[in-house]
């Protein structure tokens, strides 16, 4: 045995006590060869095996080579011709069709959940469609198609018709607060690609997506629907917009292994400027460059987009009519795990260009969206840099969302003055949430400045190009959802925009242009939902709003004061899946406005009544 392993021994011995007697020191060379003359059978302890640990061996031991193996194929013969397998077997073109091959799938257009060509699971076979300008075996098509329903009864402050009204005994500046909205859109959209899209980004893409909406609404009075008075209270539209129409090109890779890489997309496409759709959220004309580096880790957009006009009754794309005077050029870049692990930074730059001050427009139903009808009557041009910072992660168990903008620029014309104004306003909005088993607790604040002296040479209210949001509620919410109309301020001027939070004093957010003479927002909000089942989702949320600063709204109403408080905005609402997908989705919300000190100077209705509601049912079909 040799010196390393007796040590051992020895130390065990010692600490149980077990000690043999003392015998007379030897020197340690005289004792290793004592050692070394211990026959292999008389050590007490084994030695140890090379492969006692998986992938590694004891130092210093080489095992003998196994005997070399000779291979003798006498008598061998040459494989088989084609001809003398069976003739049952087919070969199948590639790997997509094997469980087709096999049996074990038939393929049903109708199908939206089992293999489907149209889905894009399976390549299209180029024999069958020799009309397509494809040659390679991997080319997919993609078909989508959505039914989405919407009806609304809701109340809110409805304006009396200045020249005539509906009844006779409304004479007042508002009359009765109830309406009604029906809306269908269907929404038929195809894609055709080339790539092995389970592994890779496409290497081209073609989209076309086309949306059809058909909406009736139903008002208590007039001019509220019509410029004419003479028109009725009721009104059916419908409109065919083109929402996706680009070409996508896949024109390089910086990483083989990783699949980096770097497209380049032209056409009327949809983009998203933060994570949540506070500054610019709409499918636009335009060419973008975008790409990734670092496995993902880094991703970055270069895009210039012509805005559309908008279709006034559907919020849809008009291809028809001439594209406004008026561009966004964004540059943005996203990192993970920057400042800390889990959470996504985003920096982003935007421009937005409008030189619309001497354009008139009419909306399709007869009212002026361009100029807006406030103050001078005049029309505006700007330019307005927005500097922006997003991020979207975890911080421990805490799920983050936050962003925060400044608006910078120049406003050729305020309607208070007539004289240019410089652009000077901030936003920040975050939302925290808590996830707990099937509950997830949330939190939200909003600010946006608002403009403390109309008549100075300053605008500091914000406002976004294009607002969406996904936040405190989202279209749940009352105020997110309804449109309040500014009368008595303004001719055809709304507080705040459907589907958007911030109180811009707009003609229109689809049609008219920003405004930086605003009172601002003030939200603070808790929210909570509830996974029931993998079907049903139950949620509720509670915000409380004000404006920032009443300067502006004091000077358009000739009113000395106004109270800053908006009030309470309450919503529940329940969302059901019965295939646990996102196929048939059914939701139904409803939402109110406890209307607190400054809403109540503002606005009133016939009844007098403070408080006013919505509900929403909501049912959404998808192939």
């Amino acid at each position: 045995m040799s010196v390393p392993f007796l040590i051992p021994l020895v130390l065990q011995q010692a600490a149980s006590g077990e000690l043999p007697p003392q015998e007379p020191e030897q020197p340690v060379e005289v004792a290793a060869e004592a050692a070394a003359e211990v026959p292999y059978d008389d050590q007490t302890v084994a030695p140890i095996e090379p492969d006692l640990i998986d992938g590694r061996r004891r130092p210093g031991y080489n095992p003998d080579l196994p005997d070399r193996a000779n291979q003798d194929n006498e008598g061998a013969v040459r494989a088989p011709p084609p001809e003398a397998f069976p003739t049952d077997q087919v070969p199948i073109p590639d790997r997509w069709r094997l469980i087709q091959t096999l049996g074990v799938v038939k393929e049903n257009i109708w199908d939206p959940y089992g293999q489907n060509t149209y889905k894009g699971d399976r390549p299209i076979n180029p024999d069958k469609v020799p009309w397509l300008p494809i040659k390679e075996d991997d080319w997919f098509f993609i078909l989508n198609a959505i039914s989405d329903t919407v009806i609304e009864p809701r109340t809110f402050p409805i304006p009396v018709g200045v020249q005539t009204t509906a009844d006779p005994d409304r004479l007042d500046v508002f009359g009765n607060d109830f309406s009604t909205v029906v809306s269908q859109t269907f929404i038929v959209g195809g894609a055709l690609l080339k790539g092995m899209t389970a592994f890779k980004p496409p290497t081209i893409e073609y989209r076309l997506t086309l949306a059809f909406n058909v909406n009736y609404v139903d008002v208590p009075e007039r001019r509220v629907l019509f410029v004419e008075p003479s028109k009725p209270t009721h009104r059916t539209d419908y409109f065919l917009g083109v929402q996706e129409a680009f070409v996508d090109y896949h024109f390089g890779q910086f990483d083989n292994s990783r699949f980096d890489f770097i497209s380049a997309r032209v056409g009327i496409q949809p983009f998203q400027s933060d994570f949540r759709g506070f500054l610019f959220n709409d499918n636009q004309l335009g060419i973008r460059i975008f790409g990734n580096r670092d496995n993902n880790r880094l991703q970055f957009n270069l895009g210039a987009f012509w805005r559309l006009e908008k279709d006034t009754n559907s919020g849809l794309n008009a291809i028809l009519q001439r594209p406004r005077d008026d561009f966004v050029f964004v540059a943005n870049i996203y990192r993970q795990d920057f400042l800390i692990p889990a959470l996504t930074s985003q920096f982003t730059v935007v421009y937005n260009r409008n030189r619309e001050g001497n354009d008139v427009q009419i909306d399709d139903n007869g009212f002026p969206v361009r100029p807006a009808l406030l103050g001078d009557l005049r029309g505006r041009d700007y330019d307005v840099v927005y500097l922006g910072y997003n991020a979207d992660g975890r911080i421990g168990r805490i799920n983050v969302t936050a962003s925060a903008y400044a608006a910078l620029g120049e406003d050729r014309n305020s309607f208070f003055t007539s004289q240019p104004a410089n652009i000077e306003a901030f936003f920040a909005a975050t939302e925290l949430s808590y996830d707990k088993d099937w509950m997830r607790f949330r939190l939200s604040a909003a600010y946006a400045t608002g403009d403390g002296d109309p008549y100075d040479n300053k605008e500091t209210g914000f406002d976004a190009i294009f607002e969406n949001p996904v936040f405190a509620g989202a279209d749940t919410s009352y105020w997110i959802r309804q449109t309040i109309p500014f009368a008595g301020g303004g001719r055809v001027i709304s507080v705040n925009g459907r589907n958007g939070i911030l109180n811009s004093l707009r003609s229109s957010k689809e049609q008219g242009q920003s405004n930086f003479n605003n009172p601002g927002l003030m939200l603070v909000g808790a929210g909570a939902d509830f996974d029931v089942s993998p079907e049903l989702r139950i949620s509720a949320n509670a915000n409380h709003l004000w404006f920032e600063n009443t300067a502006v709204i004091q000077a358009l109403r000739n009113e000395g004061s106004i109270p800053k408080d908006i009030g309470w905005d309450l919503s529940a609402a329940a969302i059901w899946r019965p295939k646990a997908t996102q196929n048939i989705v059914v939701r139904l919300s409803g939402a109110a406005l406890m209307s607190g000190g400054g809403f109540r100077d503002l606005f009133d209705n016939l009844g007098n009544d403070r408080n006013y509601y919505s509900v929403l049912a909501n049912v959404t079909f998808t192939y």
